[in-house]
């Protein structure tokens, strides 16, 4: 699925986000930017020891990164030239302000995208993995909050890179469902 925001392609796809072409993927990290399993560890594997060996520069400047905040690397191996690494919530029921913290992680991740000049990005489904948030919600969060973006922002590219055939098609149903976008 594919439409526009103001002047910017925002599309779905299920594929391997370490195999996309965008300048920079996102990265579900944890809070130690040691690398992990999913997607994170996917990219640490496909990207090499350089993304870890910058992840440790992070670390022992700032001491990891905070859930809802973002960091930059560059992309080591992979097509991508930059990882941004952002941790979303770990989903405890919604009682620890899950939604704004997942909100913050993407927001924050295209201010820093945005910042650095990036034109081109890729996000996976951020905490709905091993962090267990519920992928109907997160898609809502996800597609409001780069809309709300876009409105502001411009990129050339932004795209949801979905691992399995039901991520996708949960996200499929949230663009449909919340926005009735005219997608083709």
């Amino acid at each position: 699925m594919e439409t526009k925001v103001g002047k910017t392609k925002l599309s779905l796809i299920r594929e391997d986000i370490t195999q996309q072409d965008t300048e920079a993927i996102v990265n579900a990290a944890n809070t130690t930017l040691l690398g992990g399993g999913g997607v994170d560890g996917a990219i640490h594997r496909a990207g090499g020891p350089s993304i870890l060996e910058e992840c440790k520069k992070i670390r022992a400047r700032q001491g990891g990164c905070p859930t809802g905040k973002a960091v930059i690397t560059r992309g080591g191996k992979l097509k991508a030239k930059y990882v941004i690494h952002t941790v979303g919530p770990i989903w405890s029921g919604g009682k620890r302000n899950e939604d704004t913290l997942l909100r913050n992680a993407y927001k924050n991740s295209l201010t820093l995208a945005k910042n650095k000049g990036i034109q081109s990005l890729s996000f996976p489904s951020i905490s709905t993995g091993a962090y267990g948030f519920p992928t109907e919600r997160a898609a809502r969060i996800a597609l409001s909050t780069i809309q709300d973006f876009l409105k502001r922002h411009t990129f050339e590219e932004v795209r949801f890179v979905l691992f399995s055939e039901r991520d996708l098609k949960t996200y499929e149903e949230a663009w449909s469902d919340r926005y009735s976008w005219n997608v083709s």
